[in-house]
């Protein structure tokens, strides 16, 4: 395991100058207020359909299962792994981790990584792609902020030069195929919790309700937990560590967001495989990688040393003058 030496943006592209993004076309923003709707729909739809079938113990093992399948896809996979290389690991698991990800409906693999990565190189300027500030001032402008920085940002253009982020990933052919077939994971992750459901349950009973408890149900949980680091966790919580930004430590989504949450920690050491850096922060993700660690799934771990934390921890107190907050 090793210091945080390597910059937060692998191979970040040169500087742009801001380009004003406008509205994506129309389709796509159709596609993505669906992507939004339809897992509230199967919620709120959910006790209508399944009036007198109840919430079994089946529909709960899908609904925790899938949601920590996917959201560990997302948050080791997606962003620890692929975003900001914080540790190495084969081949095979990569691209298991790039399925799971795309089940948790939130983009192909590449350019989820490509936004994140520009998300870091601007981050909370006018240039990085959600960010909750520059939307006005008083209450009127932090609630549009909110909006924007929890969903509202993916109406808007695609920003330019994206592949450019991209460029190490896309020499692993195995990373290529995965990207290409994500809305064939997307498929997956809705139709194999009806699957489990109804062989568990043997009845058609059990595939609608693995469908929409460990399906649509899901995926709704899934989307607001992660997008809430996007906005909450740039707006509320505390700074720890010295950090160019705006990115807070909040403990709501340091556990739902399996350790995201520690999100001021994060950008201060953007490529550590631990964010939640004290023992009682909760960080299930970096469990998982430091489980991988012991049985030879994953290697070159980096996390930031003790003079390092110490240093940021200075840093932040003597540019603000305060204690933590």
């Amino acid at each position: 395991m090793s210091g945080n030496t390597v910059p937060p943006v692998a191979n970040p592209p040169a500087e742009l100058p801001p380009v004003p993004l406008g509205r994506a076309p129309l389709f796509e923003r159709i596609v993505t207020l669906t992507v939004i709707v339809v897992p509230l729909l199967g919620l709120v739809a959910a006790p209508f359909f399944l009036w007198g079938w109840g919430f079994s113990w089946t529909d709960m093992g899908l609904l925790i299962g899938m949601y920590l399948l996917t959201a560990l896809g997302v948050t080791v996979g997606f962003h620890r792994l692929f975003t900001h290389r914080s540790f190495e690991t084969h081949t095979w698991v990569k691209f298991a981790f790039a399925v799971m990800g795309s089940m948790a409906v939130q983009g192909s693999l590449l350019r989820w990584v490509a936004l994140h990565r520009r998300h870091h190189q601007h981050s909370d300027t006018p240039d990085d792609p959600h960010t909750p500030h520059h939307s006005g001032g008083g209450v009127r402008g932090v609630l549009r902020g909110a909006w924007h920085a929890h969903f509202g940002w993916f109406f808007d253009g695609t920003p330019p030069g994206l592949d450019d982020y991209v460029k190490d990933l896309a020499k692993s052919r195995a990373l290529r195929v995965a990207d290409a077939l994500w809305p064939l994971w997307i498929l997956l992750g809705l139709l194999l919790p009806g699957l489990i459901g109804g062989l568990v349950e043997g009845s058609w009973r059990g595939v609608w309700t693995g469908l929409i408890w460990g399906g649509l149900v899901r995926v709704l949980l899934v989307h607001h937990v992660t997008w809430s680091v996007n906005s909450a966790c740039h707006l509320w919580g505390w700074r720890p560590y010295r950090s160019e930004d705006e990115s807070r430590n909040n403990v709501i989504f340091g556990i739902l967001a399996l350790g995201e949450g520690w999100h001021n920690a994060h950008h201060a050491f953007p490529t550590s495989a631990r964010h939640g850096l004290r023992w009682w922060q909760i960080d299930v993700s970096y469990y998982l990688i430091r489980a991988m660690s012991w049985v030879g799934l994953a290697w070159n771990v980096r996390l930031p040393s003790d003079a390092a934390m110490e240093k940021a921890a200075r840093d932040r107190v003597e540019s603000e003058g305060t204690g933590p907050k």
